[in-house]
């Protein structure tokens, strides 16, 4: 196995011994997540010339294949209408998604993937996959399990 050089500014380098190892694990989580997100945005980039955001609205309308109004994939992309919008025209244009009419409401819009926009997506959600499972190569299965459970009772912990 490889390792990447961590970038100087490395979230962990900001703490110090003295400060409370919960504080200390926080922040190696938060690298943690940065790292494998840095992988999986250049392996977008370089295999597919996409974006992360262009992936997760794909992901999203590939979990609705009827299609979401644009003010719905705002929501669920916790970004703003113009975001989508952006996205949704490029993609439009590309041929992977395609905009459809809501009836009873001139001004709405749903949007859905084409064949080709399916047929896409399942490539890079393949990829995408085997990028996030490679992430964790450092570890056994009986680890992952382990953190995966641990991880769970701090979410519980938070609701």
């Amino acid at each position: 196995m490889t390792t990447a050089p961590l970038d100087t500014l490395d979230l962990e380098a900001r703490a110090h011994s003295e400060h409370a190892h919960e504080l200390r694990l926080w922040l190696r989580l938060l690298t943690c997540s940065q790292l494998i997100e840095k992988r999986v945005r250049t392996g977008l980039r370089e295999q597919f010339d996409t974006t992360l955001p262009r992936f997760d609205l794909m992901a999203q309308l590939e979990r609705h294949p009827a299609g979401l109004k644009m003010k719905e994939l705002s929501h669920r992309l916790m970004v703003t209408g113009g975001n989508v919008t952006g996205i949704t025209d490029q993609l439009v244009t590309e041929g992977l998604v395609e905009r459809m009419e809501v009836e009873g409401d001139r001004r709405a819009f749903r949007v859905r993937l084409t064949e080709r926009g399916r047929a896409s997506f399942a490539d890079m959600a393949r990829h995408h996959e085997q990028w996030i499972v490679d992430s964790f190569e450092g570890l056994g299965a009986r680890e992952i399990d382990q953190l995966y459970k641990l991880l769970g009772k701090v979410k519980l912990g938070l609701r």
